[in-house]
């Protein structure tokens, strides 16, 4: 916009007088993963994480604004500069922290298989899998399990968003899917619709194998380089934790905890 012509001496007394524009974080999230996230009709991003992104930021006295896009194009977008953060869960692996650096760990989401429960399979058993469609989330570590532990007998199909993965699994065209163990609870076990459905009774970890038990949790990211950033995130979502809020935050999408430092929370959040 172009200016209109003022003195400059009335110039530099305008420019003192206005405020400081308030830091934007441009955040990367994909709306397709209920219940931690969900884009509504009307454009409305909900779920878990944006409702404690935006949280975190107002303590952190940032403007945030959403970007939605794939969760194939989330990394991509974080490398190139055209998002601040990603404030979609990510799984630690060691080729990614190698290019992003990761909050404080705050979802603990194992992945397993779900599949109908009139049928049985031997996980353990390779040529038992053998032509078992299943269906995974393209570019994730699930898909590189499932690729690295039954690539020689099957052939994994690939999906953008769980939502297309779970009409396809109703739909016949899956034998099982391997995914968010709380995000099939929510989206399928949980519902009329998945009364002739199940889960397996193991959970996996795909995320950095070297990382202790008490680590193995998805993240949030930002470029290497912002360690104050982190810093401040890791303080912020420490806060919320401490004083219920993040679990109050929580319960309103899932029942059941997502981090074990709400432990002190449950019950009391409300």
């Amino acid at each position: 916009m172009r200016l209109p012509r003022l003195g400059a001496l009335a110039f530099c007394l305008f420019a003192a007088a206005a405020p400081a524009s308030a830091e934007t974080l441009i955040v990367g999230n994909e709306g397709t993963y209920p219940p931690f996230s969900m884009k509504q009709p009307d454009g409305a991003l909900v779920g878990i994480e944006p409702d404690l992104v935006r949280e975190m930021c107002k303590r952190m006295a940032i403007e945030c604004e959403f970007s939605v896009m794939d969760f194939q194009a989330l990394i991509p977008s974080l490398l190139q500069g055209k998002i601040d953060m990603l404030g979609s869960q990510l799984t630690p692996l060691p080729e990614r922290k190698a290019k992003m650096l990761f909050a404080k760990a705050i979802i603990f989401n194992h992945d397993t298989f779900v599949y109908r429960t009139d049928k049985t399979y031997d996980f353990a058993n390779k040529e038992a899998m053998k032509d078992v469609v299943i269906g995974v989330q393209s570019g994730t570590p699930q898909a590189k399990y499932v690729q690295t532990t039954y690539g020689d007998v099957l052939t994994p199909k690939l999906y953008t968003n769980p939502d297309q993965m779970r009409l396809d699994l109703l739909a016949g065209r899956l034998d099982m899917v391997f995914g968010a163990n709380l995000n099939w609870t929510s989206s399928l076990i949980d519902k009329p619709e998945g009364k002739d459905w199940r889960l397996a009774d193991f959970t996996v970890w795909t995320g950095d194998p070297t990382l202790p038990e008490a680590e193995r949790g998805s993240s949030w990211t930002v470029p290497k380089g912002k360690e104050a950033l982190v810093e401040k995130m890791n303080a912020a979502l420490e806060a919320m934790l401490a004083d219920c809020s993040f679990t109050k935050i929580r319960e309103k999408y899932l029942s059941v905890p997502i981090s074990p430092d709400e432990k002190a929370c449950v019950g009391k959040a409300g």
